[in-house]
């Protein structure tokens, strides 16, 4: 069930020129979010930009006594949405609607005696790391074993994985020009570990560009892996009336059309017909 609220803006905190996080006040909506969900964001309180802008849940917010009491958004600087959100004020409101769309599958149950433990492996380029910090927690009180894979063109486009080793993530970074972590794509390192892994069974979850979700689904298909993507497709209303967030899909009979913002953002990646996936 999703809800439209006017939530008070409780901090912007800037990370770069080109990221910050912003933290709402919404206990209701943060009661009702489930990993990998996300909200539409109205990114000023008058009609231009007319259109919302979507945005994956980042971290949801908790009072004193471990009750939800908001959720915060991981933003990009890249147009004019995104440029209201980077310079919001604390104390203004802005609606949000949400939560849309399908979560991550939940944590399965452990394996049975005597069978391969079962891993989960994240893997995120830029700011595709925003669906994850809800399902590392949630992998987190489950008990399950998490591994991080995450990729940027530079060290500034990393944050975060602080949060993510406090919650017992196993954290492997590149980047593109060597600035941080391993040099090369987030691929490679993956890669490797996938072709290592002996009789563990793997559950793959990937978000960021396209072309590197592709690649993971690809590992995922090589290394008989379960892999899920969570789409960045651009959406106009992310309740499924406008169709500008369509993604061609192949159940093994019918190719068809389905709308991101109903069917996903998340997806099985065995799904997805790549080629013609634009973005």
């Amino acid at each position: 069930m999703a809800i439209d609220v006017l939530a008070e803006i409780l901090t912007n905190r800037a990370l770069s020129a080109d990221y910050n996080v912003v933290e709402f006040a919404a206990p209701e909506l943060a009661r009702l979010a489930q990993p990998g969900q996300f909200v539409m964001v109205k990114t000023s309180p008058g009609g231009d930009p007319l259109l919302r802008r979507p945005y994956s849940i980042f971290e949801i917010l908790r009072d004193a006594n471990g009750r939800p009491s908001g959720l915060s958004i991981l933003n990009k600087y890249v147009g004019a949405g995104s440029a209201l959100i980077y310079a919001a004020t604390p104390g203004h409101r802005l609606s949000l609607l949400g939560p849309l769309g399908t979560p991550w599958p939940a944590a399965e149950p452990g394996p049975a005696r005597g069978s391969a433990p079962a891993e989960h492996w994240m893997v995120a380029g830029g700011v595709g790391l925003a669906p994850f910090v809800t399902l590392a927690e949630t992998l987190a009180a489950a008990k399950r074993k998490t591994t991080l894979f995450y990729g940027g063109r530079s060290a500034g486009d990393l944050y975060f994985a602080g949060l993510f080793g406090d919650l017992g993530v196993d954290v492997i970074l590149t980047t593109e020009d060597g600035s941080r972590g391993e040099r090369g794509r987030v691929t490679a390192p993956l890669d490797r570990a996938l072709a290592d892994r002996g009789p563990t069974a793997v559950t793959l979850y990937a978000c960021g560009p396209t072309p590197m979700m592709r690649a993971v689904a690809a590992l995922g298909a090589a290394h008989h892996c379960r892999t899920f993507v969570s789409l960045e497709q651009v959406m106009g209303c992310g309740m499924g009336g406008c169709y500008s967030c369509v993604v061609r899909v192949d159940d093994g009979h019918d190719p068809h059309f389905v709308r991101s913002c109903l069917e996903g953002p998340v997806f099985d990646a065995s799904r997805i017909v790549w080629d013609a996936l634009v973005h």
